[in-house]
């Protein structure tokens, strides 16, 4: 996949209250945390996760779309 077929949105779901918020996508990084914006907490990747956007997000970020693997973990 090239850099153009990327997909570098993704809406985030808070696993604590539900809410979403829609991201734009870094492409050759990982977002490590992210703060809900509806409760406050910060959110970490889960276990064997890269980033909160494979935790949480409904695409998973541009390195895995890219790749099919993370350096960044």
């Amino acid at each position: 996949m090239n850099d153009a077929t990327l997909k570098l949105r993704s809406t985030l779901t808070c696993p604590h209250c539900g809410g979403q918020a829609e991201e734009t996508m870094p492409i050759d990084a990982c977002r490590y945390f992210h703060e809900c914006t509806s409760c406050g907490r910060t959110l970490s990747p889960r276990a064997g996760d890269c980033c909160v956007l494979c935790s949480y997000g409904d695409v998973p970020c541009p390195p895995i779309q890219k790749h099919g693997h993370c350096g960044c973990a």
